[in-house]
């Protein structure tokens, strides 16, 4: 008769060697990635030092200061969901328009530096080469990785947008949004509910001002846990803008963050939603018991977020400078 405890150790090992081949084919596969106009090689003649520079640049800054990888992700993720993975975030705006960055939901971004730095390196090597748009996504790939995340490739091509407008951050997922408002929003992106799930997970980076969760306190969330909620109002008696990390280890991409919402300790009313909402509870779950399927589901979210309505000629162009348009 077999023990139970041998039974339980051959499921769990059999579990992650099932994981391990699925990551090594989606990497396999990744290679061979080509949509919208995407491809792994797209840089291979025109700018082969693309990636260790972007590597170099964005480990540096990281290395200076951690909390850049979370401000990286963050950015990557409101570019992407208002006119898609165009670099329209990074436009600065101007006496008659007001773009992106200078929207109440962007203003907190942080990173900017970062791309300008890398930027202007490949401006020196390959010039007029490399898009803003992909340096952004390639930034976030590789704050996700120097945080301890899934290694992972994207595909390259992106072209830089020419509309950056403030009424377009509309379409941003609210910090208040409930489990039914963030299918829905996500779900308009052609996003599962276990991507929604997944995308969500990066919150394990970073930290949310008060004026993102102090409703919560005003209107006693049945939600939250009593103890995490004198933390909260113990946070935000030092006034809207002191910061409370996710969770406990706000530099470290792991799967800490869900397990955080299943002890009511999640931050924002849409974080905490995940575990209350049985239609995402399964996944939130699943994430926290087994790292390495969250690992999973990230990557492969990231590589369909970052594919996004991009632009090609003659919709988008290579900006010269991610500030301004050509």
């Amino acid at each position: 008769m077999r023990s139970p405890n041998l039974v339980k150790m051959v499921s769990g090992n059999f579990v992650g060697v099932v994981l391990l081949v699925e990551i090594i084919v989606v990497m396999m596969s990744g290679c061979r990635f080509e949509a919208n106009g995407l491809s792994m090689d797209y840089y291979f003649r025109s700018c082969p030092i693309l990636d260790p520079i972007m590597k170099n640049t964005v480990f540096g800054a990281l290395q200076a200061d951690p909390t850049l990888a979370a401000g990286l992700v963050r950015m990557h993720f409101h570019d992407c969901f208002v006119e898609g993975c165009d670099g329209s975030v990074l436009i600065d705006s101007t006496n008659d328009n007001t773009a992106e960055k200078d929207s109440p939901a962007n203003l907190s971004l942080r990173g900017y530096e970062v791309i300008d730095a890398a930027k202007e390196q490949l401006e020196r090597m390959c010039p007029g080469v490399v898009s803003c748009a992909d340096i952004l996504a390639m930034a976030a790939r590789d704050a996700v990785i120097w945080a301890g995340g899934p290694m992972y490739e994207i595909p390259k091509g992106r072209k830089d947008g020419r509309r950056s407008r403030i009424e377009d951050t509309i379409n941003l997922p609210a910090p208040t949004l409930n489990a039914s408002g963030l299918i829905t929003i996500f779900g308009k992106h052609g996003f599962t509910v276990e991507e929604l799930v997944a995308l969500s997970g990066a919150h394990t980076l970073g930290v949310a001002s008060c004026v993102n969760f102090k409703k919560r306190l005003n209107d006693v969330d049945q939600n939250m846990d009593a103890d995490f909620a004198k933390t909260l109002s113990k946070t935000c008696s030092s006034g809207d803008n002191a910061q409370q990390p996710f969770d406990a280890t706000r530099n470290s991409f792991d799967n800490l963050y869900f397990n955080t919402l299943q002890r009511k300790a999640g931050l924002l009313t849409s974080d905490q939603t995940l575990f209350a909402d049985s239609r995402t509870s399964g996944a939130v779950n699943g994430f926290a018991l087994n790292q390495a399927m969250f690992f999973l589901s990230f990557q492969r979210a990231m590589l369909k977020m970052g594919a996004l309505d991009v632009k090609d000629a003659p919709d988008g162009e290579v900006r010269k400078n991610c500030h301004k348009i050509n």
